[in-house]
């Protein structure tokens, strides 16, 4: 039984060995390093901020539109209407603020101090009255009632006097330092829901944030859309990627930075300048859609690769061939 198990382990052994020989020897040597990849270019779907019922649409699909360019817009009448409202609290907050800060007038104050002493000689001649009816009570020649009288109008003429004395006090000392803050937080409060209904009212105007050409036009004039709801579909036309694939092995030749060429079927005697800018640190398996010369179940490592001539011929998702600049440059 040992024996049987010896003679299979030495098979496996031999197979194992041989098939290494055989796919180290199928392997190119000095060969031109050859990549296949597929164009990446990059798509944004452009939304507005608000929602609101669309009133034009500029753009069609196909059309080629540039950085800043306006592509659709909201009804602008309910934000101008927003806004305005707010400017009305905003201007209402100021106005408080500065009124707070400005103090009382000198002649309220010279106002608020002659009623204090108007209340003044009121409560001396309300206190005289309730002395009077006090002792005349005392001798029987006035009545109960009219001692209660007496007291209660003292008592009135006395908080009349201090209100207005407190009234008098708090106009000439002027606002104390926590109005003057609440009216400052208030006035800050309603400038930012102003901005916020400006900003409204610009983001009504969408505007394509770069150049490119517009594949899908999502919605018609006259459409209700919320906040988010894609308007256009457009294609960048910079930055061009290639999205392309290398084994372990050849990393080395294809580290960030390195020139390469990049090769369409219709164009191939015309290759394309190309940078490798970016190499994934995690191995994948080869994705269905890149042909290349390994098993497609083989570990790779994916490559983004900026072409700095591109023009209109690439096209998302054509298949390209990539090789190294510096290396002979073998036929398309």
């Amino acid at each position: 039984m040992k024996h049987g198990t010896l003679i299979i382990l030495l098979i496996a052994a031999a197979l194992a060995g041989g098939g290494a020989y055989y796919w180290d020897s199928r392997q190119p040597r000095g060969q031109v390093l050859t990549l296949g990849g597929n164009v990446d270019i990059r798509e944004v779907n452009l939304s507005f901020r608000v929602a609101g019922r669309v009133d034009r649409v500029e753009v069609d699909e196909g059309d080629r539109v540039v950085a800043g360019q306006v592509v659709a817009r909201i009804d602008p009448e309910p934000l101008r209407q927003a806004l305005a409202q707010a400017d009305g609290a905003l201007a209402a907050a100021q106005a408080n603020e500065a009124l707070l800060k400005a103090g009382t007038r000198a002649e309220d104050i010279a106002r608020l101090g002659a009623q204090a002493e108007g209340l003044r000689a009121a409560a001396a001649n309300a206190q005289t009255t309730f002395e009077r009816q006090r002792t005349l009570q005392t001798t029987n020649i006035s009545s109960r009632q009219a001692l209660d009288n007496a007291r209660a109008a003292r008592d009135q003429a006395n908080a009349g006097l201090e209100a207005a004395q407190q009234a008098y006090l708090a106009a000439r000392n002027g606002a104390r330092p926590e109005e003057l803050a609440q009216a400052a937080a208030q006035r800050q409060a309603a400038q930012a829901q102003r901005d916020a209904a400006d900003l409204q009212l610009h983001d009504a105007t969408l505007a394509s944030p770069s150049a490119g050409t517009v594949l899908t036009r999502a919605v018609e004039p006259g459409t209700m859309v919320a906040a988010g709801t894609t308007v256009v579909t457009l294609s960048l036309d910079r930055p061009v990627r290639v999205r392309a694939y290398a084994r372990e092995p050849d990393l080395g030749r294809v580290a960030p930075g390195t020139k390469v060429l990049v090769y369409t079927d219709a164009r191939p005697g015309e290759p394309y300048a190309g940078t490798v800018g970016f190499v994934s640190p995690r191995a994948e398996f080869t994705p269905k859609q890149v042909e290349t010369q390994d098993l497609r179940t083989a570990l790779v490592y994916r490559l983004r690769i900026v072409v700095d001539n591109a023009d209109d011929r690439l096209r998302q998702g054509m298949p390209v061939t990539v090789r190294l600049a510096d290396e002979a440059q073998p036929k398309p």
